[in-house]
């Protein structure tokens, strides 16, 4: 039986992850055996750059949280190295960072399972899920589709100008005035 001391930081950890899971927008669950220490780092910079938390968790103490946190359903997926991706604004961002590198790395690096808003997720959802363009990437292809029509528009009528002898230029300066 450990000691008071452990107990309580073990407590505190659990605690703590316990907040973070609930707090979570997204988790992706992985197992991480055999990568390097250059790859290691390669990826916890670039999970940094993306603002998610990248740790390795005692399986252990992860069971706790989880069942504190109601993601019961990720306990079977805790066994042999795990590593805890969570970011607690962007859902997307932990599924593709991990998902980039589980590609980059296929042996080494493997996802279990995620989280989103508190649902568990199951391998193939959360490559779905890091799948998706990044939220730049959709307002973009959103206002695409929406000055698309207006875009339409103005060329048509810049045509119908032409066709009538008159010069685009010109007819915008009029219409300016």
């Amino acid at each position: 039986m450990p000691n008071a001391k452990v107990l309580a930081e073990k407590q505190a950890i659990v605690a703590e992850l316990t907040e973070k899971l609930k707090g979570a927008a997204a988790g992706v669950l992985v197992d991480y055996k055999g990568i390097t220490v250059a790859e290691d780092t390669a990826l916890r910079a670039a999970m940094r750059n993306n603002d998610v938390e990248y740790a390795v968790v005692k399986n252990t103490l992860t069971r706790f949280a989880i069942k504190n946190a109601g993601l019961d359903e990720l306990e079977p997926v805790l066994n042999g190295t795990t590593a805890l991706a969570i970011s607690m604004t962007d859902p997307i961002a932990p599924a593709k960072n991990v998902e980039d590198f589980a590609k980059k790395m296929p042996k080494y690096f493997e996802i279990k399972g995620g989280f989103m808003d508190g649902r568990v997720m199951s391998v193939e959802e959360v490559k779905a899920l890091a799948a998706i363009p990044p939220i730049p990437v959709l307002r973009a292809q959103v206002l695409g589709t929406m000055l698309a029509p207006i875009s339409g528009l103005a060329y048509v009528l810049a045509q119908v100008v032409e066709q009538k002898g008159g010069s685009p230029v010109a007819a915008e300066e009029a219409a300016a005035e």
